[in-house]
């Protein structure tokens, strides 16, 4: 097992999450102050969900005797309109889902760093599906009647 890959690997997820949390947590807040209530609080609560999946990532670093890190969070947009920002954060989960693939075959030796990631992938497709499925929704019943949904 190379402790070393494996903390590298954990560390880039618990940054890049710790960023994409924080700007959940803020969208949350904008569509709450807009109305859409529903869509508010699911970002919101998928703020914390993350916050315990970088947890995780952080004690398995400490348990394989790295130390963990707190990397400066790129600047990124906050999008004001709903159905824009879910179509902006489906490109990020895509690749986000196809670089934890990448990644999860690359720790085959390590059985409790893959386990941690392999159950974080199952969950970042859920979100996958979940931004497809809004959009397929938007295409069906159109974006205000979608929106209604989310008051």
């Amino acid at each position: 097992m190379d402790k070393q890959k494996s903390i590298e690997a954990l560390q880039l997820f618990a940054t890049g999450l710790t960023e994409g949390a924080l700007v959940h947590k803020l969208q949350g807040q904008i569509f709450n102050a807009q109305g859409f209530v529903k869509l508010g609080q699911k970002y919101i609560a998928h703020f914390n969900e993350e916050m315990e999946w970088v947890e995780k990532f952080n004690n398995r670093i400490l348990d394989l005797g790295g130390e963990i890190k707190f990397e400066g969070a790129k600047c990124r947009e906050l999008i004001s309109n709903p159905v824009d920002y879910i179509k902006s954060d489906l490109k990020i989960q895509e690749a986000g889902v196809e670089l934890l693939y990448k990644c999860c075959e690359s720790l085959i030796n390590d059985p409790t760093t893959y386990d941690i990631l392999k159950a974080y992938l199952a969950d970042e497709e859920e979100d996958l599906y979940w931004s497809q499925g809004a959009l397929e929704m938007i295409n069906c019943i159109g974006v205000q009647n979608w929106l209604l949904r989310q008051l």
